[in-house]
């Protein structure tokens, strides 16, 4: 068992566009459906090759999910579709990766801010002052197992996003 992967991506660009619909169902926008993509060759590029991925169950986390790991060739069915995943903070974070199953190494999540944002910041201290709808950050553990992964916190990081138009992600750490 090797040490660990943790690539979190914030959900794409959702739609505002129908005011009355609840926030779980907004789906993505052009700009949303436009990066997707765009990231997932990204990410396929640096050959990323997830284990398992896990999403929100929130209809713009799930639709990102799809196209991302379309480009990464994961198979839709066996994307985990996560409600406690939706607006999840911080403990809720810790508990999710801690609770890991020690046989993935490579694991992908798709979740939402504020709690993406404050996890790599407050608690790893990253200099990550917001990640950017479809933005990405890519973490390895020096720990075999996730429960002590997650205390440890990261020992290399990476950040990615749209507008980030370099061929390769910002290092963090």
């Amino acid at each position: 068992m090797s040490a660990k992967e943790l690539i979190v991506v914030r959900h794409a660009k959702s739609s505002w566009k129908n005011k009355g619909l609840d926030d779980h169902d907004r789906p993505l926008n052009e700009r949303g459906r436009r990066n997707a993509p765009e990231m997932g060759e990204k990410l396929k590029r640096q050959g990323i090759n997830p284990d398992i991925v896990f999403t929100s169950s929130a209809l713009r986390a799930v639709a990102t999910a799809k196209i991302i790991c379309e480009k990464l060739r994961f198979p839709f069915d066996q994307i985990i579709h996560e409600t406690g995943m939706y607006h999840a903070d911080v403990s809720e974070w810790l508990g999710f990766i801690g609770g890991l199953d020690d046989q993935w190494g490579s694991v992908m999540a798709f979740g939402h801010n504020p709690g993406l944002t404050e996890l790599v910041a407050d608690v790893w201290g990253l200099p990550v002052a917001n990640i950017p709808t479809c933005g990405i950050i890519s973490l390895t553990f020096g720990r075999k197992v996730w429960a002590e992964a997650v205390l440890a916190g990261p020992v290399t990081a990476s950040f990615d996003y749209p507008k980030n138009k370099s061929a390769v992600p910002e290092v963090l750490a």
